[in-house]
Parts: structure tokens; sequence; C-alpha cells
């Protein structure tokens, strides 16, 4: 047994029903541009182990390592629902690359789209996505809220709202929640915890406005954390002070 493995031991997981958002460019690794196999199968790796203890675990996942829906409208022209769109296909790709790596590791899992596409995943209700995470299906949800203008932050955090998480946790390339951009400035602060007033009056990044309202009013908190330290959706899901909560 490692030493990590008997930190977790004696200790219950403080989560019963989580949403994991992932960027599309958490998908990348080492790749500039797509899917990188890789880190999808270091990704399912860590999800099993928090399914494996009991947690019900859904994901939803952006697209901007295959297409950028608001960028890509502004740069060639294309109107912005077009772009969302296509935006939207992008974040299937990536939700069927996850679901292939994580039954590859023996985790049952379904992939549910907002726009109906029946050959390659079922369709989003509500009842059969609960159902699922209740017979211990992981549950990816792709194509956002099937919606152009709202971004896959939104989508994650209605979705959670809907099949009633305890805790959206939202995995970036950075260890939680700064005052700056800590790549760009050196005096950046990172905060431990923040109130979700204040990241709307602060405008930090953290998820856009209305994400951010939407949890707000649902009370539903938010921790963001460091996805390339492995081990890290363990540790918030045990309740391990990682990254920043906002609640």
């Amino acid at each position: 047994m490692s030493k990590e493995e008997g930190i977790f031991l004696n200790k219950a997981p403080v989560y019963k029903r989580v949403l994991l958002k992932l960027s599309g460019e958490a998908l990348l690794g080492r790749l500039q541009h797509g899917i990188d196999v890789e880190m999808c199968a270091s990704l399912a790796g860590q999800v099993k182990e928090v399914h494996e203890a009991g947690v019900e675990m859904a994901i939803v996942v952006g697209g901007g390592n295959i297409f950028r829906g608001l960028i890509e409208s502004k740069r060639f022209g294309l109107d912005r629902s077009v772009a969302d769109y296509m935006g939207m296909l992008a974040t299937v790709m990536n939700g069927l690359a996850l679901q292939n790596a994580l039954e590859q590791v023996g985790v049952q899992t379904r992939v549910m789209t907002a726009i109906q596409m029946h050959a390659v995943a079922e369709p989003y209700i509500l009842r059969r996505a609960i159902r699922h995470l209740e017979k211990r299906r992981v549950v990816i949800f792709v194509a956002g809220t099937g919606n152009p203008y709202f971004t896959t932050d939104t989508a994650a955090t209605l979705r959670a709202t809907e099949i009633g998480c305890d805790v959206i946790m939202k995995a970036t390339k950075v260890d939680g929640v700064y005052s700056a951009d800590p790549l760009k400035n050196k005096d950046a602060k990172k905060f431990k915890s923040l109130k979700f007033i204040d990241v709307l009056k602060k405008n930090l990044k953290v998820m856009d406005a209305t994400a951010i309202s939407m949890c707000m009013d649902n009370s539903l908190p938010i921790i963001v954390f460091d996805l390339l330290q492995k081990g890290n959706i363990k540790r918030a899901i045990y309740g391990e002070e990682i990254g920043t909560i906002v609640r």
C-alpha cells in the first residue's frame, strides 16, 4: 500500500454525487491540437478511482481542443450560431473519446447529448441520466445545452443543478483561482476560498457570469483545481484543501 492510499483508507468521500467539468484543452496532453490518447487514459484512471469509492460521477467536457465557437466565428466570419453548433459537435467527439477510455478500464459509461444523434449517443433525458448514475454508470454530457450562445460552463452548471450534484469540480491547468493570470503576473495572488459575489465583482475567470450566477442561486459550490497534478480529483472528493473553493 502506498502512502497516499493509506491517507484515504479510513476516510469516506465528502461528496456523493459530483460533476467534473473538463475543458477541451484538458484532452490535448502533449499535442497542439486534437485528442491525446494517453491523456484520456490518465483521466480515465483518476475517474475510476473516484468511481470505485462509491461516488456518482457525471462529466461535462468542452470542445476547445478541436473547435472554439466564439473565437472561430470572429476569425473566419462564421455566423455565431453556426460556429457554436460546430463547437457542440466537437464536445461530442471528446465525450466519445472519454467514454472509450473509461470503458477500457472497466467503468460503465453513457454519453448523453443535448442534440439528438441516436447512432452515437443517447438523448439527454433527466430521469434517465439520474437512473444511470444510480446504476453506477459514469454519465458524460455533451453538446452543451443544445443552444448557441451558451458555454459549456453554463451547460455544466445546468446539468449539475438538474441531477442534484453536491459540487462542481472544475479541472484546469492552474492550481486554483488567482487575482490575475499567474503565468503572466508573478504577483498574482491565489485565493483559497471565494464567495460567488466576489467572483462576479472582481470578474475572476472561474466560469462565465451566467454559470456563476446559477451556482450562486442554487448554492452549488465549485472547486477549481489543477488537473495536471495526478490524484487531485480523488483528493478533492475526499475533502482535502486543494485549489480554490467558491461558495
